[in-house]
């Protein structure tokens, strides 16, 4: 094919050279017809096949493949026919030729039957409005590199964004991610757009009906907005949070996010969310956070926060613990009852009796794992100190506390008294229990700093690390001495020798 540059040189070399066309194609090397429809115009003309090329095998049957391509317009979408399909058919009917030429025949027909994608503008009202779809992330967690949830609601009018990860998309973190979202914009919009996905809808109807989850309808009408569904396989209906994840993934989490729990990752991903609000949208007015100082106060007012957990009514087991999704969390075996409630949230897990929560943990999304709580078993243990080394939760704690826990524990078993070892082992292991049940409503590293000062002044027992401890919570300042030097008398008040003469005068009465 003739190039842009040699028919430029020809051109040149006729109308501004003055050259002949048979010189030209002496010196070029060209065609008379090649130089000839290069002087006819400076734009290089795509090559059309004016006779189709012979097809000696395939030829007979082109009339019959488009018969089956029409036909597969009617049938059912996953049940067309492949090309794979129209080959064996016409093999049938006495083909001989390639499946390969058959695939080539069938995509070209098909490209030409299939009318563009075309799509109508949309404009959208402020605070009216948003567009939420869940997509996968991956971050670097705790060091580790890990698959997350990425929840976006965006507003459609400013064009606003907020994000948030999640370890899974259940139904609990996918109504967090609305309520955190809400917050963060300040309002709710009037309507929201849904992929069907199976957190808020149960059953797909004819048209835009759906049959959705009971707990979505409960949480669409405490927060009173309208949702709507697009049609099964059309992401372009709600294509605006289609580009938002992507566009959170490639600027907000590239390089890969770090952090040491989601709440870090989230408030990362907040920051940047407010960072965006001076970017301007192709085509938009003005930048992100003009136009949502504009939209918000169109959005409808927060009520109070709705409880993004799931509950269920669960048994005490024999070892003080709920199972909940194959896991067990720890119980206080001083307030267990044996019919009790979790709430799960995205993540922590709640125990409650009645209405009064009894145990918090962090959720865990593994599977027949332990969660437990030390200090859940503390009572019990005082009362059995015979089980304290073998005691799982213990064990799993001594793991993880300081060193001087343990110089504690052997100070108090070298200084304890008893007619046996068994009675010296059990009274060291009961003060040091009664030492640990300070946890319960005193953080952990005062409660470190309270035995370290209890071995420094060689008081390192109940009630000395107790004495140093409420000392480091009094909150009352230490002044320093007043300085008496230009005062000497009044410097002298107080250091005097003590007179018992001046007490026997005032029981005689004397003056």
């Amino acid at each position: 094919m003739l190039t842009v540059e040699r028919r430029e040189r020809i051109r040149r070399a006729y109308y501004i050279e003055g050259k002949s066309m048979r010189q030209i194609g002496g010196e070029l090397h060209h065609s008379y017809w090649t130089i000839r429809a290069a002087l006819e115009g400076a734009a290089v003309r795509s090559y059309q096949l004016k006779v189709a090329k012979p097809a000696p095998v395939l030829g007979g049957y082109k009339g019959r493949i488009e018969e089956l391509l029409k036909e597969s317009e009617t049938q059912p979408r996953k049940q067309r026919y492949t090309s794979h399909k129209i080959y064996t058919l016409l093999q049938q009917a006495g083909y001989s030729g390639s499946e390969s030429g058959v695939r080539r025949y069938v995509g070209r027909q098909r490209r030409e039957r299939k009318r563009p994608a075309v799509y109508v503008p949309l404009a959208f009202d402020p605070g009216v409005d948003g567009q939420v779809d869940w997509g996968e992330a991956t971050v670097k967690l705790g060091g580790e590199i890990v698959q997350v949830e990425l929840f976006v609601l965006r507003l459609c009018y400013s064009r606003k964004v907020f994000a948030m990860v999640f370890p899974t998309q259940r139904q609990e973190c996918f109504f967090a991610g609305h309520v955190a979202a809400f917050h963060h914009l300040g309002g709710v919009p009037k309507r929201l757009s849904y992929d069907n996905l199976t957190t808020a809808v149960r059953q797909i109807l004819e048209g835009r009906s759906r049959v959705e989850q009971a707990a979505f309808v409960t949480f669409r009408s405490h927060y009173l907005f309208a949702s709507r569904y697009c049609t099964p396989g059309q992401g372009h209906e709600k294509g605006g949070v289609e580009h938002g994840v992507g566009y959170v993934r490639r600027n907000f989490m590239t390089p890969l996010l770090a952090g040491e729990s989601f709440a870090d990752l989230n408030r990362q991903l907040v920051a940047a969310c407010q960072a965006d609000d001076g970017r301007r949208v192709d085509r938009q007015p003005q930048p992100i956070g003009v136009m949502w100082a504009e939209e918000q106060p169109h959005l409808r007012p927060l009520p109070a926060d709705f409880a993004c957990c799931r509950s269920e009514e669960v048994c005490l087991t024999p070892y003080s613990q709920v199972v909940f999704e194959t896991n067990r969390y720890s119980v206080p075996v001083d307030q267990a009852q044996k019919q009790l409630v979790v709430k799960a949230y995205p993540f922590a897990v709640e125990i409650l009796t009645a209405d009064q929560v009894i145990a918090r943990h962090t959720r865990c999304y593994g599977r027949q794992q332990d969660v437990l709580d030390p200090l859940h078993y503390l009572p019990l243990l005082l009362e059995r100190p015979g089980a304290f080394d073998h005691a799982l939760p213990l064990r799993q704690w001594r793991t993880q506390w300081p060193p001087v826990y343990e110089q504690l524990l052997a100070h108090l078993r070298s200084r304890t008294s008893g007619a046996s070892p068994e009675q010296v082992e059990s009274r060291a292991v009961r003060h040091f229990l009664q030492i640990l049940l300070l946890h319960r409503e005193h953080p952990a590293p005062l409660i470190a700093q309270a035995i370290s000062q209890a071995f420094a002044e060689g008081i390192a027992h109940l009630e000395g690390v107790t004495f140093c401890l409420y000392r480091l919570l009094d909150a009352t300042p230490h002044l320093a001495p007043l300085d008496l030097s230009d005062r000497p008398a009044l410097a002298r008040v107080g250091g005097q020798p003590l007179n018992l003469a001046h007490y026997n005068q005032l029981l005689g009465g004397e003056r």
